[in-house]
């Protein structure tokens, strides 16, 4: 079972009738997001494999897997926030049993996303569940 913050996108997402609706609520969930210090976007923090700029900075701390993250596509920081959501305060150990790959099916999102975004986001999973082994 998903995190309550990801589990509550869960529920409103099933109040939205089309896409279009949910694809504004993620990019408005993007722009919620608190800003990730410029200094913080270097190579190290950058994501390879997305076709926009990503930058995801991990964080652990007190056992428990925290990041930020940013990009310069507001859907693909729409996408960030919804893995913040899946994944930002659990345990480190639980971190790479989230199958998030079928989480975020629960909102529809692998029928809507072109293929480079769905690549990106794989990259962006990939990278978080390395970073908290």
């Amino acid at each position: 079972m998903a995190q309550e913050a990801f589990e509550e996108v869960v529920a409103d997402f099933e109040f939205l009738e089309d896409w279009e609706d949910r694809y504004r609520m993620v990019i408005e969930m993007g722009k919620d997001m608190a800003p990730m210090a410029e200094a913080l976007k270097v190579p190290a923090t950058k994501v390879e494999g997305c076709a926009s700029q990503v930058w995801l900075h991990m964080a652990p701390e007190d056992g428990r897997f925290h990041f930020q993250g940013d990009s310069d596509a507001l859907i693909v920081k729409g996408l960030i926030a919804l893995l913040h959501r899946l994944y930002d305060g659990l345990p480190l150990a639980e971190v790479a049993a989230v199958d998030a790959r079928a989480e975020l099916g629960r909102l529809g999102l692998n029928e809507h996303l072109s293929a480079q975004r769905s690549n990106g986001l794989r990259a962006m999973i990939e990278r978080i569940r390395s970073a908290s082994a």
